[in-house]
């Protein structure tokens, strides 16, 4: 059984993502077993993770703050237990030890490992994040990203800040859905099966796919603001949080190398757009991002060296604005 990404390569060399375990779903009917409330609900993230940052975001973006709480674990895979060789996400010893991340003060484990043995003591799935947690029955609720944005896009609105805010619109679901499958596809997922290939033919193939992804994302954003038009939705948020790791990160550690974002003018100024939605910004930490990628994946990154570039500066101007309507 894989507990982490790394483990999950087929004989043939390719990388095959296993789905997450915990599919519980929050509800706005109060009858549900996990009803909206207020303070009931924690999400555990890593700024690293680009699936925990989707939620982040959506967090962030939906004006959740005081409704849910988070915090992040650090950046770097470290032993989860002794005498076990498993590598994965872990809480700091104290509030200053890792500028950004957290000591779980919820439940006082520290791992997320122990987290997810805390509410299944025979889970033997992987110990990912995002973590959504119901304070109350001290349970894991759910852990798929693309399930929790869903809940946090809507369940909330009667806590929420911006709750006119829907990035997932009913007139635009089945568009949002059919952008969602191609670029998790080709991109979201597609730089993993080019990083974690372990034989050439398959990262031959991940790697022409992404870039034939990322030109078709370039073509859709030379006409248009957005994936689905003028309208902000999921789709963008989903697409961003690989773009933004793509130059610093994807690039070198995951051998993709053919032309980086910022080589591609709508792609690039989109990502900056999206970087500077309000919230945004705060769900980017470059520092955690590095730090756990070339850190890591010794099979890929051995002395865990960290490039010093391209230290790109996502908050400068962006020409986005010409398709405003």
């Amino acid at each position: 059984m894989a507990r982490t990404a790394v483990d999950e390569t087929s004989e043939s060399g390719a990388f095959a993502r296993t789905p997450s375990s915990f599919r519980s779903f929050i509800s706005r009917d109060l009858a549900s077993p996990f009803p909206a409330e207020p303070g009931r609900y924690h999400l555990y993230i890593s700024y690293a993770c680009p699936w925990a940052c989707r939620c982040l975001s959506f967090l962030k973006i939906k004006g959740l703050e005081d409704v849910i709480s988070f915090s992040a674990v650090k950046p770097k895979w470290e032993r989860t237990k002794e005498g076990d060789e498993h590598m994965g996400w872990v809480f700091p010893a104290s509030a200053t030890e890792e500028p950004g991340a957290q000591p779980d003060f919820l439940n006082g484990t520290r791992s997320i490992r122990e987290l997810y043995e805390l509410a299944s003591p025979n889970y033997t799935g992987k110990y990912t994040v995002p973590v959504l947690w119901d304070k109350k029955l001290k349970t894991v609720v759910n852990n798929e990203s693309a399930e929790i944005i869903r809940m946090l896009n809507s369940e909330f609105n009667d806590f929420a800040v911006n709750a006119d805010l829907d990035l997932y619109p009913t007139p635009l679901r089945s568009q949002i859905d059919e952008i969602n499958e191609w670029i998790y596809d080709g991109i979201n997922n597609g730089v993993y099966k080019c990083g974690f290939a372990k034989k050439q033919e398959p990262y031959d193939e991940a790697v022409k796919k992404l870039y034939e992804t990322l030109d078709r994302c370039e073509d859709i954003l030379s006409k248009q603001r957005y994936l689905c038009g003028i309208t902000l939705t999921e789709a963008d948020i989903r697409l961003f949080v690989t773009l933004i790791r793509f130059d610093e990160v994807y690039v070198v550690h995951f051998k993709c190398n053919k032309k980086m974002v910022h080589e591609l003018p709508n792609l690039f100024n989109y990502t900056k757009d999206i970087f500077q939605i309000p919230g945004m910004s705060s769900t980017v930490n470059m520092q955690h991002i590095k730090k756990h990628y070339y850190g890591s994946h010794p099979s890929i990154n051995p002395l865990g060296t960290i490039p010093i570039g391209p230290n790109i500066d996502y908050s400068s101007p962006h020409d986005r604005t010409r398709f405003s309507a």
